[in-house]
């Protein structure tokens, strides 16, 4: 599903933010990619949905070599990529269901298929009940999910989820955990970037670990080792 080929990114001012970093991940796995501020995790991010370029090496997602991708291939290439960030980005004047409609109306989706599909990814992350209620009106936990239902809108095959729960309290955190897994269980590829110890040993999925922008440890079944 995604291939990084001894990849590197190197920023103006020989800042190397990413070191020849060489791994694969399969369709349908849960990685977890950590490491502490400054690692590289955000630039992994930032290659996978092509807002960066690789100064060196390749990557590959699916049959699709992405290294040096078109700018007009870059919106294809975000529909199949879901993306869940920490700060919820969501329009605070739209309701929750229109800030998920939103996603596919600018797509050009017609009405009628907007208005089938949003309710079904509602009711995927709990919330169909609570569809007409604006941002300011929900809790953290409610906004991260409102979110989720936006990034799986075009029914991604990768949910790439950038510290998902940093804004959260102990227990939303882990609500949104256990969702993110329920999604991997449907087959999405799930990317999780975070520095919580606690999320990363509860999971007990495979573990990326950054350093410097070094790869430094890859674990099957691992744990926040930093």
């Amino acid at each position: 599903m995604i291939n990084f080929q001894s990849v590197s990114k190197i920023y103006p001012g020989n800042i190397t933010a990413l070191k020849e970093a060489t791994f694969n991940i399969a369709s349908g796995e849960f990685v977890s990619i950590v490491g502490q501020s400054g690692s590289g995790k955000t630039t992994v991010i930032r290659l996978l949905i092509a807002e960066e370029s690789p100064s060196f090496g390749k990557i590959v997602i699916g049959d699709w070599d992405i290294t040096k991708i078109h700018h007009s291939e870059i919106p294809m290439l975000r529909r199949q990529i879901g993306v869940i960030f920490q700060d919820f980005k969501l329009l605070v004047k739209k309701t929750a269901y229109e800030n998920v409609a939103f996603a596919l109306e600018v797509s050009g989706v017609p009405s009628g298929r907007i208005k089938t599909i949003v309710p079904q990814v509602f009711k995927i992350v709990g919330l169909e009940k609570k569809m007409d209620r604006f941002p300011k009106q929900m809790s953290g936990g409610e906004q991260q999910r409102v979110a989720i239902a936006r990034a799986l809108i075009h029914r991604p095959k990768i949910l790439l989820a950038d510290e998902p729960t940093g804004n959260l309290d102990s227990i939303n955190a882990h609500e949104i955990i256990d969702l993110l897994l329920k999604i991997n269980e449907f087959g999405t590829t799930v990317i999780l970037v975070t520095h919580n110890r606690e999320i990363v040993n509860m999971i007990k999925k495979r573990v990326i670990t950054l350093d410097h922008g070094h790869l430094v440890s890859d674990q099957a079944t691992g744990k926040y080792i930093l």
